[in-house]
């Protein structure tokens, strides 16, 4: 290898770490109020400088029926390819995201290749596609994952072996950003259905006091009489309780 080779590669390499330095600073960015999208967004803006070979990006997820959504993509020709896969039931993204192993699809699209025998012709020729890579996300995790990181070139020849080797590195970024978003979110959404539950609780308990000061009723008692009047007026029980709370003086 010569000096200048050395030099180039080197170069090459400073400019990949820096990709993923800004990727991690943009996704760490993120608004928590854009969720998963917001997060998928920003991993498609940074996906040309990663993956130099790919003309236009997408991200999908896998919905629980296996239909694919795309989430966010860098052209209208990306979310056209997508739509096909999820028309025909085949192509790069179904292969990544239900392979064993490391879960990558790369091909081209022209020549009759039978990797995809229906959406290979019609991505190249219906929207002039040239070659597809697609890694799962999470790329080493157990099949079906939840969904895919596509990158789609004009040419025949404009993804490569060490576009792949990037695509996995971006498709874990992402993968771990996305996971991260989720689990927060179901946290929050713990925690509110926790702050509901208890707020509905005193409400309740509120209702009840109010209904055996003025009745004389015992606490099972006025509690039947609460539920009963939510069934006979198809309200829910805390709104009956809210209700009784917060105009026990007119009643």
């Amino acid at each position: 290898m010569t000096l200048g080779s050395t030099s180039e590669s080197g170069e090459i390499s400073s400019a990949l770490a820096a990709a993923f330095v800004d990727l991690a600073d943009a996704l760490f960015a993120a608004p928590p109020e854009t969720g998963v999208v917001g997060v998928v967004e920003r991993v498609v803006e940074s996906a040309r400088a990663v993956v130099p070979g790919a003309d236009v990006v997408s991200v999908v997820l896998r919905n629980p029926d296996g239909r694919l959504d795309t989430v966010a993509a860098s052209d209208p020709v990306a979310q056209k390819a997508d739509a096909l896969q999820d028309e025909v039931g085949e192509g790069p993204s179904h292969t990544a995201m239900h392979s064993t192993g490391v879960g990558t699809a790369m091909d081209r699209l022209e020549g009759g290749d039978a990797t995809w025998p229906t959406f290979g012709p019609r991505s190249a020729g219906d929207l002039g596609l040239g070659a597809v890579l697609s890694t799962g996300m999470f790329p080493g995790g157990s099949p079906p994952r939840f969904g895919a990181l596509n990158f789609y070139s004009w040419s025949p020849d404009g993804l490569d072996e060490a576009d792949r080797d990037h695509a996995l590195l971006l498709a874990a970024h992402a993968a771990t950003a996305i996971s991260a978003v989720q689990a927060r979110t179901a946290s929050e959404l713990r925690v509110s259905q926790l702050r509901e539950a208890l707020q509905s609780r005193d409400v309740i308990g509120q209702a009840k006091g109010v209904l055996m000061e003025r009745r004389g009723l015992t606490s099972d008692e006025a509690f039947d009489v609460l539920r009963r009047t939510s069934q006979d007026l198809n309200v829910k029980l805390r709104e009956v309780a809210e209700t009784l709370v917060t105009r026990r003086e007119e009643l």
